[in-house]
């Protein structure tokens, strides 16, 4: 059960399965409450109307005031957040730099993504899409409408951090499997690889593994080419023809697939297990480029944008529950920036404060429960489901709470459990849309679109207007933007790229 709460809390694709083991879970809870409380010789309490408990001493008035403080932290000033687009633009300049990008934390990698669909790609395309616990195999065709086919397959967690050959074996029999189910077997079908993690691209169909991100830590991948590896894997197999024409990152095919349909899209956003963002930038601007200079003088541009603050530099908006989370994660001392926004770790942030409020009696009369007490146990969809409720509702919270085994919440233990997510997302929405504002300036263009992707994003019910509220905030006068949900980016998006370079050899 936990295995699939934890592989759907981090990919949006697996949210309908998820909404159901939620509510059997929820059943479960409370026939169990039923049955205690019967076994007492008492009817059920309803945890809605029990009354408040909190400190000796202290309304429920001061309570939340104390919540407030304690979370004060977690609120960032628009002074820090000006400061954090300083900072986001000499990392990013230093990324771009030939002499500065060795000792950059933020890598920002040329793609060699030049060109932007035109709306006019035709043709049988599969795509392969790598990016957390799941990964997809998709055939697409491309006409005056895009239809698509995709299988989900898990990704083990064994072989998320056993050998590297293992997970490209992995890959390469679930590649086989889809296309045997679909008799393709005969046809050679240009493939887009979307493989979404740091990587130095050395072309088109070349990409070096920076490091591993995402909760993965396959042996004797770094410092290789991802498109060898799989190719060796399809290779061994034999049964398989295919030509790779193209590898990218999930932010590159969400840009891609959101520019098929609006042409001003310039810039790419993830935010979900993890984030990062590419941008549209000029030639002359990118020092690293070593292809030709030819038209176009532009180039897609892989930030890599979640190790922003590895050099120490946004230590000053850093709080105690982000150190923790980093000194206990799997690669301490990097992906700062994500470790403060994406899914993977907004839940854990909320759980550490929630854990210290009820150790100071501030919550749930100072009693907690195992279940709250284990590391990851507060998923960041709760984030989402709490405040999904409607003002003074807190049905999601309750549900939640007894999910977790904290079965005496009252309403005003619920409003500070709220609070304590507001400002968790919040924080994650503004750091996010202060990125993005920097972007758009970089930019520089009267208009522009950017296409956003991942299930932070799609399923917090406020993110998107905080996001916007922020760049608003952020962005030079005179720029006009707006924030498209990509459709299936990272899958057609690896389509469209494949599309395009093989229209783009053709007229060469």
């Amino acid at each position: 059960m936990m295995e699939i709460v934890a592989a759907a809390d981090s990919d949006e694709r697996g949210l309908s399965l998820l909404r159901v083991v939620n509510i059997l879970q929820r059943v479960v809870v409370f026939l169990h409450s039923f049955t205690v409380d019967k076994t007492r010789g008492q009817p059920p309490t309803s945890t809605s109307a029990s009354k408040a408990q909190q400190m000796p001493g202290m309304s429920e008035e001061e309570v939340a005031k104390k919540v407030k403080e304690i979370c004060q932290e977690l609120i960032l000033s628009q002074e820090s957040l000006k400061e954090v687009c300083d900072r986001l633009q000499e990392e990013i300049n230093k990324g771009l730099g030939k002499e500065s990008n060795p000792e950059a934390t933020i890598k920002c990698f040329p793609t060699y993504v030049r060109e932007l669909p035109n709306g006019k790609e035709k043709g049988r395309f599969l795509a392969l899409d790598l990016g957390g616990t799941n990964f997809r195999v998709l055939l697409i065709e491309l006409g005056d409408k895009c239809t698509m086919e995709s299988r989900i397959y898990a990704v083990p967690q064994p072989i998320m951090i056993g050998p590297g050959e293992g997970l490209f074996d992995h890959i390469a029999d679930c590649l086989a499997c889809f296309i045997k189910e679909r008799s393709l077997g005969t046809e050679l079908l240009p493939l887009g690889f979307t493989f979404s993690f740091p990587c130095k691209q050395e072309g088109l169909t070349k990409a070096r593994l920076a490091r591993w991100t995402k909760g993965f830590k396959c042996e004797g991948v770094e410092g290789r080419d991802v498109v060898e590896l799989l190719k060796k894997a399809i290779a061994k197999r034999g049964d398989v023809k295919i030509k790779i024409c193209a590898v990218l990152n999930d932010t590159t095919g969400t840009l891609m697939s959101c520019a098929w349909k609006n042409h001003n899209c310039r810039v790419g956003l993830i935010v979900g297990t993890g984030t990062n963002a590419c941008y549209m930038e000029k030639i002359e601007k990118v020092e690293l480029w070593d292809g030709d200079l030819e038209e176009p003088h532009q180039v897609i541009i892989n930030t890599e944008w979640g190790a922003f603050g590895d050099n120490g530099c946004l230590d000053f908006i850093r709080t105690e529950y982000d150190n923790t989370i980093d000194r206990e994660s799997l690669n301490p001392g990097k992906q700062l920036f994500e470790k403060m926004i994406s899914g993977m770790y907004m839940g854990e942030v909320a759980r550490q404060v929630i854990v210290r409020l009820v150790s100071e009696g501030l919550l749930f009369d100072g009693k907690t429960s195992d279940i709250l007490q284990e590391k990851g146990s507060f998923f960041t969809k709760y984030i989402s489901e709490i405040e999904s409720d409607e003002d003074g509702d807190y049905n999601n919270c309750y549900a939640i709470l007894e999910e977790l085994g904290l079965n005496n919440a009252t309403d005003a233990d619920c409003a500070n459990v709220r609070h304590v997510c507001e400002c968790v997302s919040r924080r994650a929405a503004y750091l996010a849309g202060a990125g993005v504002a920097l972007l758009l300036n970089r930019i520089n263009e009267e208009s522009v679109s950017v296409a956003v992707d991942g299930s932070v994003y799609r399923f917090h019910p406020h993110f998107h207007n905080l996001m916007v509220e922020q760049v608003s905030q952020l962005v030079k006068p005179g720029i006009k933007f707006d924030l498209m949900l990509s459709e299936d980016g990272s899958g057609r998006g690896a389509a469209l790229v494949a599309a395009v370079a093989s229209r783009s050899s053709a007229t060469r």
